[in-house]
């Protein structure tokens, strides 16, 4: 199997793990498996029903996902890759080890809430190198004799990229604080109880997630009016009309599930549709630094389209 497949497939199990994790701590299953790691009630396979098989197939998932993982970082030393990816590989495989320790300290220490938002945001930039991987490991190197203006111009729509990554970030790790410690009912759809504004401290920490996620929402939608008014090319519109789409889904689950009082099926596919959309953004930002991109028939330093070198210029005959 290439480099290519197995982070394509190592993808879409961290997606499958952070989206069945959002399960576990939606049926408060957290505890299924007792304060014990990496055993489960004692046992290396235990009596599964209810809240301990929910527990015990997420650390299956786990375990499957870290196998996977470390196959794919012996790929990546035994290919001959840019060192680029040997270096993000390795930055993978460190945040592995972090994600694996952090899950064992949720578990020991009886799920404290500013751990599980530390273990979800650590499970999203290992996402983030998996796509990193996913999409750079059959670029020939490092591209050179990249034209200054359009490199400009690159550097600029990656900041924007940038920002919506970290409000995204900030956005998840404040979600899963107001999940792990049972503040999403604090306020309604669209007040706090009586009143429009935040009084309380568990009410300001819901607030501010609503915020982030609006804030985040209208920086989507801003992208993708820069990317039509200023030409950042097709492929790249096309990413950022998608995401606005997965963002108006994002915010119609999130009504729902407050006003089906955090239904957990709705909370999951609020959880599966957020995470859908860091990895879109995600992959939008790593396709910048790809050839393909580079290569996009719109000039992004001038707005204007590249001439075509074999254009044929008219000559005067002088009488």
């Amino acid at each position: 199997m290439t480099i290519k497949r197995l982070a394509l497939l190592t993808i879409l199990l961290t997606y499958l793990l952070i989206v069945f994790g959002g399960y576990v701590a939606s049926s408060k299953s957290g505890m299924g498996c007792g304060p014990e790691w990496p055993l489960c009630n004692g046992d290396v396979v235990p009596t599964l029903h209810r809240d301990t098989l929910i527990e015990f197939t997420h650390r299956v998932i786990g375990a499957i996902l870290g196998i996977v993982s470390f196959l794919l970082f012996a790929k990546i030393l035994r290919t001959k890759v840019s060192p680029s990816v040997r270096s993000v590989g390795f930055w993978m495989l460190v945040l592995l080890i972090i994600q694996v320790l952090l899950g064992a300290i949720v578990v020991l220490k009886d799920l404290p809430t500013s751990v599980i938002a530390g273990h979800l945001i650590i499970a999203l930039l290992f996402l983030t190198s998996l796509i990193w991987i996913w999409r750079r490991t059959e670029e020939e190197g490092d591209i050179h004799h990249r034209p200054a203006g359009h490199s400009e111009k690159q550097k600029g729509i990656k900041r924007h990229f940038n920002i919506a990554l970290f409000l995204l970030l900030a956005v998840f790790g404040l979600g899963a604080y107001v999940k792990h410690d049972s503040l999403g009912m604090i306020c309604g759809a669209f007040a706090c109880r009586d009143s429009l504004l935040p009084v309380t401290v568990p009410e300001i920490i819901q607030t501010i997630h609503r915020g982030l996620a609006f804030v985040s929402a209208l920086y989507i939608f801003f992208l993708v009016y820069l990317s039509f008014k200023n030409g950042w090319g097709d492929k790249l519109q096309n990413r950022l009309v998608f995401s606005a789409i997965t963002v108006f889904i994002q915010i119609v689950l999130g009504v729902l599930t407050i006003l089906k009082f955090i239904d957990i099926s709705w909370a999951m596919l609020h959880l599966a549709t957020g995470t859908l959309l860091f990895a879109l953004i995600v992959e939008a930002r790593v396709y910048l630094g790809t050839a393909a991109f580079l290569k996009t028939k719109p000039n992004i330093a001038t707005n204007q389209p590249i001439a075509n070198k074999n254009r044929c210029v008219k000559i005067a005959r002088v009488p």
